[in-house]
């Protein structure tokens, strides 16, 4: 995705184990694209600030208790950094951001930087579940007043990284549990959701009940939600709701935000991993919300949901909450 920014270059490349490596021999490359000749040349240097000289954004894809000690060092030297590792995510002061939904989180830097007397300071990107959901949440506990929400998933391999999980495991099989996951989950939505008042972030108040299983698909974490409402809804009211929603980056016409960031599938059978992982103006970008229908009565709610983990769970969501803070003045 950085290959194909319009204007962001991708000057450095850094890591600990891989440092000294040409980049195409310390990595398995597991994409169906080449690799970048520029890049794949590129020497993988040490993960220290004077490695990063002249370059504005770093770019953290750290294991978290890594990322806990090498990221502070990055901000610190004056860069902004923008994490996917958990390290820092629930940190009082540290945005935890989706850009189309939370875009005045970034507004805890400024407390941030004075507490802490960085420049430019940290800012991180949620759990690749938690951004699905909280796009599909976000209208809906805006335009409604919600109960409780419950939420089950069934979430690609590759959310597990290289190597993952065994093949023993995972064919002909599902695994109902993933460490920790459903904890995050509810945790980093409620941040996502909250309202900055002054320098603090209110956590949203609706109760989730959260279920995460692994399933054998490569990529497209899947996630059903039943959203209770205080009062009746149409199903034809939500649909719109979902269909309207744009935030702050399609307002700014970001080069990462696509037009819909969410999509409503009105076939019965969709969304599906293999058939709609890459929905959007920005290939991977929009989550796929379908089979939207009342729950148990008209006061609730339920719909299928799609978002593509390693694109608008991750390194897309990284890329454009980068473009809103530039276009915010967040570099400076």
């Amino acid at each position: 995705m950085l290959d194909r920014h319009p204007s962001i270059h991708l000057e450095v490349l850094m890591g600990s184990k891989s440092a000294g490596k040409i980049y195409s021999d310390a990595v398995r490359w597991m994409f169906s694209e080449p690799m970048p000749e520029d890049i794949a040349r590129k020497q993988v240097l040490k993960a220290i600030p004077e490695s990063a000289k002249g370059c504005d954004v770093i770019y953290s894809a750290l294991p978290s208790a890594v990322a806990r000690e090498i990221e502070p060092k990055f901000a610190q030297a004056g860069f902004a950094v923008v994490s996917e590792a958990s390290a820092h995510r629930m940190e009082p002061d540290v945005p935890l951001m989706i850009p189309e939904v939370n875009a005045e989180h970034l507004k805890l830097l400024t407390r941030q930087r004075k507490n802490r007397k960085w420049k430019r300071g940290i800012v991180t990107t949620p759990n690749c579940t938690v951004t699905g959901l909280a796009i599909a949440l976000k209208p809906l506990v805006d335009s409604f007043s919600t109960g409780k929400a419950i939420v089950t998933t069934m979430q690609a391999l590759s959310g597990a990284g290289f190597p993952g999980v065994a093949s023993l495991q995972i064919v002909d099989n599902l695994i109902p549990y993933i460490q920790s996951e459903e904890e995050k989950v509810a945790q980093e939505a409620k941040k996502i959701l909250g309202t900055l008042n002054g320098d603090l972030i209110t956590p949203h108040r609706i109760p989730m009940g959260i279920s995460c299983n692994r399933v054998g698909v490569i990529d497209g974490h899947t996630e059903t939600l039943y959203l209770e409402f205080d009062d009746s809804v149409d199903v034809k009211d939500v649909i719109a709701c979902l269909e309207k929603f744009q935030g702050e980056p399609q307002r700014l016409k970001l080069p990462t935000a696509p037009v819909q960031p969410i999509i409503v599938s009105k076939e019965k059978d969709r969304p599906q991993p293999r058939l709609d992982r890459m929905a959007g103006s920005v290939p991977g970008m929009s989550v796929v919300v379908g089979r939207v229908r009342h729950g148990i009565d008209d006061k609730s709610i339920q719909l299928t949901l799609l978002s593509h983990n390693t694109v608008r769970g991750a390194a897309g969501t990284a890329i454009l909450t980068s473009e809103l803070m530039e276009s915010k003045g967040y570099f400076t």
